[in-house]
């Protein structure tokens, strides 16, 4: 993903020279520096993207685009100013105003906190319109399908194929391989269009993450590069990882710390990766959801849907971005997301087994045992929850998380895990009153 920091007010480039850098890491390849009468941007981008600003007659375009439907498009005029973000936002994008004055706008949260006293950030679907941040598109009320199981689950993989063939472009692209069903599924179907295809995993050792990403890796016939992460590795990660998430969420935290290493190791290698975000929420891959009636289960898998770009799509793009490599999600590509919400519900969870339809769609395609695996926590398959939740035990007590468990703006710690955390990330960004932009767990969001 490309990064931007713009300012609406023109003559304001030696201050865009001073806030790109805080996001440089987002792009490898160029950087462009902009500024007219009215406005001054910032952008960075890689290999594999096009440099995302146009100039047209009385208008600046900024739009980055991907093949998996992630969107963030800046229209500035003299008159006014438009920003907008795709409808499960993949793509991030921040705002605020500066001395109530003019607009600041970012892909990241950085450049901004010293200098808006209220960071926003523009919900998926949404547009701002240089006063109000309002609904443009959210995600669609499809009907059911009456197809029977066998036609959904082939024009599911016909889908989920095409989904992937417009992501692959000239550059050399790759995979973040857990050897779950997602990630196992997209590698799987990718794998047939890339001749040097590249796959990555990271996790402590003897974590069932390796095992199968190993096992998935010599079905499909991939270059596999796997790194074996130690206790020490993840407790010396851990200020890296919440300085670039900007989070402090224990669930985001926790799934990221291998993330983020599995990241580093792919940008040695390949420019951009496919990762298999999306799967659990459209097709109900978690063990919570097998208790839920049936008749609320479509309600709850919108919800979490919708809850994406504050937890594994924020993982992803944070992550990938940190090293300069895009993290392509085909699941999320508009066309696989519509037809996923016309599926019946029934067909996603079927004699309790999570993702049955996902699992006919890629019969014959991955190792049984892969095909049937059971879900996994990301944090769970790479072995890292109880070295954490250890880690914390150890470094907070019981009475300082008591004292400080509220924080200045009224939210409840709810861990010692968490408030670890929350310390690691007052120390990259200082105490904050206003931390609405930064959005949470769906658990721990529930004060």
């Amino acid at each position: 993903m490309a990064g931007v920091v713009g300012i609406y007010q023109g003559n304001q480039i030696s201050l865009i020279e001073k806030l790109l850098p805080e996001i440089a890491y987002r792009g490898k390849s160029g950087k462009t520096l902009f500024q007219n009468g009215y406005c001054s941007l910032g952008m960075i981008w890689n290999d594999s993207q096009a440099p995302p600003l146009k100039s047209g007659k009385n208008e600046i375009i900024y739009e980055d685009q991907g093949g998996d439907g992630r969107s963030v498009k800046i229209v500035l005029s003299q008159e006014n100013i438009v920003l907008s973000r795709d409808f499960l936002g993949i793509a991030p994008l921040y705002y605020g105003w500066k001395d109530n004055e003019f607009l600041l706008f970012s892909s990241e949260v950085k450049p901004l906190i010293n200098l808006v006293p209220k960071v926003n950030e523009l919900l998926p679907g949404h547009v701002f319109n240089g006063k109000n941040s309002v609904p443009q598109i959210t995600l669609p009320q499809e009907s059911v399908t009456k197809d029977d199981p066998s036609q959904i689950a082939k024009k599911l993989y016909k889908l989920l194929s095409e989904a992937v063939q417009k992501c692959i472009s000239a550059q050399k692209i790759g995979s973040l391989l857990s050897g779950g069903l997602d990630s196992s599924a997209i590698s799987a179907i990718a794998r047939h269009d890339i001749n040097t295809f590249h796959t990555f995993a990271a996790g402590v050792n003897s974590a069932p993450d390796l095992l199968y990403a190993r096992k998935v890796a010599e079905h499909i016939g991939s270059i596999h590069h796997e790194m074996v992460v130690t206790q020490q590795d993840l407790i010396t990660i851990l200020p890296e990882v919440i300085y670039h998430l900007e989070s402090f969420d224990p669930l985001l935290v926790r799934s990221s710390v291998t993330n983020y290493l599995v990241a580093r190791l792919a940008a040695e290698y390949v420019p951009a990766v496919f990762s298999g975000e999306g799967g659990d929420e459209l097709f109900a891959g978690y063990e919570y959801l097998k208790s839920i009636p049936p008749e609320e289960l479509t309600d709850e898998l919108r919800d979490i849907t919708l809850r994406l770009h504050n937890t594994a799509l924020q993982r992803v793009d944070r992550c990938a971005s940190a090293f300069g490599i895009i993290a392509y999600i085909p699941f999320l590509h508009p066309d696989v997301v519509r037809f996923a919400l016309s599926i019946p519900q029934q067909y996603k969870i079927k004699n309790q087994e999570e993702k049955w339809i996902l699992r006919c769609a890629l019969e014959n395609k991955l190792p049984n045992h892969v095909l049937h695996r059971r879900k996994a926590k990301f944090w769970e398959g790479a072995g890292v929850n109880e070295i954490l939740a250890s880690y914390a035990e150890e470094k907070i007590s019981a009475s300082e998380f008591e004292e400080e468990h509220i924080l200045p703006n009224g939210w409840k710690i709810k861990s010692r895990e968490e408030y670890l955390y929350y310390k690691i990330f007052i120390d990259c960004f200082g105490e904050m009153n206003y931390l609405d932009w930064m959005g949470r767990s769906k658990t721990y969001s529930e004060n």
